[in-house]
């Protein structure tokens, strides 16, 4: 898939809503250009996670000036990871940039960004946080991306209807944004199956021409008998929409 241009977000809010979607977005402005003016070979050093392919791999014989010229050449791709407040999408962004998850939960007020290089492109990944008065402003950040990763907590049954309803708001949104839906917490009792939550969240509905994709993971396994986070799974098909 072609990767879409990324133009500047606008949003068009009245009163105190447009006041708190203004502070979001010049934060997260203010927040990626203070990134990409940071040295580049030890930010990709610093976040490389084991085990998750398609990171950079600069050959080691060239000089530190070429590295960096040919880092500010890469094209930049933008994903948004949204979804209910507790579903684990911070944890995701943490797993993804090899940092441990944190312990407990801890609600994000505003957003949280990650940027990860690969070979040919970096990834900007942003996370808004997922309580209620925080969704209202999803849908203005929704066809500034080039992926939407939809984040679901599959042990919490009473939530889900909830989850459906902001999920087809956004598909409703922009109709040719792919959409990458992660059913997270599968490690957990009581999780729900991967057929049942197609019917929860309303995804047999769906155009069927429409890009949806639905992964099992647990992104932070509770005990170490769980064999598949998913993590790499999801990055690896990230990686094939982004390019």
């Amino acid at each position: 898939m072609a990767p879409r241009a990324v133009g500047p977000l606008v949003l068009a809010l009245g009163g105190a809503a447009a006041a708190l979607g203004s502070v979001l977005f010049v934060l997260w402005r203010a927040y990626r250009g203070r990134e990409r003016r940071c040295e580049r070979g030890a930010a990709a050093a610093a976040a490389e996670p084991e085990g998750l392919p398609e990171w950079a791999e600069w050959a080691e014989e060239e000089e530190e000036e070429e590295e960096e010229a040919a880092l500010e050449q890469l094209e930049q791709r933008e994903v948004l990871v949204l979804g209910l407040d507790g579903a684990g999408k911070s944890t995701f962004l943490r797993v993804l940039a090899g940092k441990p998850p944190l312990e407990g939960h801890v609600p994000t007020w505003g957003f949280n960004s990650v940027r990860l290089p690969t070979r040919n492109f970096e990834v900007d990944l942003l996370e808004i946080g997922g309580s209620q008065n925080l969704r209202f402003y999803w849908k203005e950040f929704v066809s500034e991306v080039d992926v939407l990763v939809f984040m679901v907590d599959s042990a919490d049954r009473s939530r889900l209807p909830w989850a459906r309803q902001e999920l087809h708001r956004l598909l409703d949104k922009d109709p040719d944004l792919p959409v990458v839906i992660v059913a997270n917490k599968q490690d957990l009792r009581g999780a729900v199956s991967m057929v049942e939550l197609q019917q929860e969240l309303g995804l047999y509905a769906v155009d069927s021409q429409r890009e949806v994709f639905l992964l099992a993971a647990s992104v932070a396994p509770v005990g170490s008998g769980f064999q598949n986070p998913g993590t790499v799974h999801i990055w690896k098909l990230l990686l094939q929409l982004l390019s």
